[in-house]
Parts: C-alpha cells; structure tokens; sequence
C-alpha cells in the first residue's frame, strides 16, 4: 500500500466562460516570460541594450514552437497519421507534445534572423539566454504534470507519480509511475544554476555557455528518456530521444573544447549590441548646447595637441586682459577729449595773432 504520492490534477483546462485556460499552454507562456526576463538581465550585464532580448525571442520563440511540434509530429507519427488515426490532432499542440530538439533548432534559426536584423553575434546572444532556457523548460514540464504524460515506470517510492486517465483508445491506465516531469524539471534547474555558475567563473564567451547547458541538459535528458514508458521508436535497445541526446552531447562538447582554445574568453562589450549606445546624433535630435559644449572641447583638445601656443585658457586670459584695456580707455576718453578742445582754442588764437600782425 503507498502512504504517499504525487496526486495529478483532476483537469488540465479551465474554462473562463466559454474560453478555454489550458495548464500546459500556460506553463509554457510562463517558461519564455521567464527566459526572456532572465536573458535581459545577463545580456544587459554584458554591455546589450535592456530591449535586444526581448525584439530577437520575437522571431526565437514562433520559430521554436513550429519547430518543437514538427519533431514531435515526425518522430511520433503513428500518434497521428495511420488506419484509425485522425491527422488534424497533430495540429493540437495544446494537447502536449514539443520536442526540445526540434524547439532548440528552429529557435536557433528565428535568433539567427532577429540577431542579423539587430546587428547581434548569434553566439553571445545565446550565450546570454542560455540559463534562461533551461528555466523555460523547467517550468514547460510542469504542463507534462498538468495533462497526466510523459512518465515513467511503475515504482514504490513514496515520490511517485498518481496517474488515472483514460488514453484516446479508451484504455484506462491508473497506478504510481516515476515523476519523470519532475526529475527533469529539477534537472534543468540544476543545469541553469551550472551555467550561471561556470560563466562567471570562467568567462566563457563566443557560445560556450550555451554549449555547457545543451551538454548538462542532455545528460539529465538521457536518464530520464530511459525511464519513461510512452510508446517511442527505439533502436538497438535505446529510445529514439536517447541516440539523439548522444549525439548532441557529443557536439556540445566538442564545441566546447575547440572554441574554447581558438577564442578563449568573452566578446568585447562595444562589440555585441550596437543599439546599446543608443541613436546616433543628427540634425533632428541633435541638442545645441550639447553640441556647442562638446564642439570647442574637442577642438580645443586637438589643438592644444598640434600647437601648445593654442591654448584655450591663454587666449581666454589674452582675451581678457585686451577687454580691459579697451575699457580703461574707454574711460579715459573724456578727459583727453577736453584736453583736444583747450588745444585747438590756442591754436585758433595763435592764427588770430599771426594774422592782425600781417595786417
């Protein structure tokens, strides 16, 4: 008898009116609000603009989602197409299914546009929102609890998984099952404090964090494909998610080793987000006397660089004196002016003299 258990819900859809709020829809919105969130922070403390995240996961996160339920549809095919089957459901991805392959792939693509149209290096930016990633899908399993899928053997442990639902062929299943979720979940938890972690202790720059958390992920991704008991293609005894956790490890790995001895280190901060400065000035939003202080400073400095003679201070003072001895004999004036007109009188007598003595 188990005296203790993980009950699922009772229902994974609420219905506000006749609106339907589905669990794993909002598990999953939660899980990029998270990503975005977090990204922002470390891409802002790299030297990005606070906006940049958030404009590139415009075009990450659509792309992501296609490409998530495009690998699930192709590697689950007998779920939806075949004698019985309706292939319309494939197209309910409320329902569950994204593959974290297919999500990683095709977001990696809509980054790469959105990064081209900001002017952002692919690498850093993924470098950034890596921890953030591994969030998301900590909090996008919680869905997998929310719709009673995606676990794992029958067990006794008291952390075991209540499951009673009823599968679309109308069998019933019910029992304690491994809480796959939730391993994977704290997993990936795990992975994003790793990440965080490792970046700042080591620097790692150019797409290495983002390597470590692809290759801790799959780790975690391998042990717990292994537990679960949902119908999947398998091959030589391994599950088909299994193979494709190996070969991703492997390729995270090996970029990690050789980028980290062609470019060890991190981007120069000037060099990742060119809209982190801000717009350029033009005669629009140009402010004058913003332009009228930084104008003679730079030009006094280059100046007083070629000519010392040139020195802005000197010509200030020069200035002044001038101005002050202009206006002492502007003061001076008066009297010489009085002293001008006595002069001229006695000159006008001496001619008046000189002229009756001619007579």
């Amino acid at each position: 008898m188990d005296i203790a258990y993980i009950p699922s819900p009772s229902r994974g859809v609420l219905y506000l009116g006749p609106v339907p709020l589905r669990a794993y829809a909002f598990c999953i919105i939660l899980g990029v609000v998270v990503a975005v969130w977090l990204g922002s922070k470390r891409w802002v403390a790299r030297g990005g603009g606070k906006h940049t995240v958030g404009d590139i996961a415009v075009w990450a996160v659509p792309f992501g989602l296609v490409g998530g339920r495009l690998y699930h549809v192709i590697t689950d095919n007998q779920l939806y197409f075949g004698e019985g089957k309706n292939p319309w459901n494939a197209f309910k991805i409320w329902e569950g299914g994204l593959g974290i392959w297919g999500a990683i792939a095709f977001g990696a693509v809509g980054a790469w546009i959105g990064a081209r149209r900001r002017g952002v290096p692919l690498p850093a930016y993924a470098d950034a929102i890596a921890p953030g990633i591994a969030l998301a899908q900590a909090l996008g399993r919680w869905g997998n609890w929310f719709n009673q899928e995606l676990y794992g053997r029958e067990t006794t442990l008291p952390w075991g998984l209540e499951i009673d639902k009823t599968l679309p062929n109308g069998e019933v299943v019910t029992g304690i099952y491994h809480p796959t979720f939730l391993y994977e979940s704290l997993w990936c938890v795990g992975v994003a404090a790793l990440v965080i972690w490792a970046d700042r202790r080591f620097t790692l720059g150019h797409g290495r964090a983002f390597a470590l958390y692809v290759a801790a992920y799959t780790v975690g991704r391998f042990w717990t494909e292994w537990l679960r008991i949902d119908e999947a293609h398998t091959f030589f005894g391994l599950r088909l998610n299994d193979w494709v956790a190996i070969v991703v490890f492997l390729g995270a790995v090996a970029y990690l080793v050789i980028v980290g001895k062609k470019r060890p280190g991190r981007e120069d901060p000037a060099s990742i987000d060119p809209t982190a400065t801000g717009p350029s000035d033009d005669a629009e939003t140009a402010d004058p006397a913003t332009d009228l202080a930084k104008g003679p400073a730079k030009g006094s400095a280059k100046d007083l660089a070629k000519d010392p003679a040139k020195d802005p201070a000197k010509d200030l003072a020069k200035g002044s004196a001038e101005d002050s001895a202009d206006r002492s004999r502007a003061a001076s004036r008066p009297s010489d002016k009085k002293a001008d007109t006595e002069s001229a009188e006695r000159a006008a007598e001496s001619a008046d003299k000189d002229a009756k003595n001619l007579t």
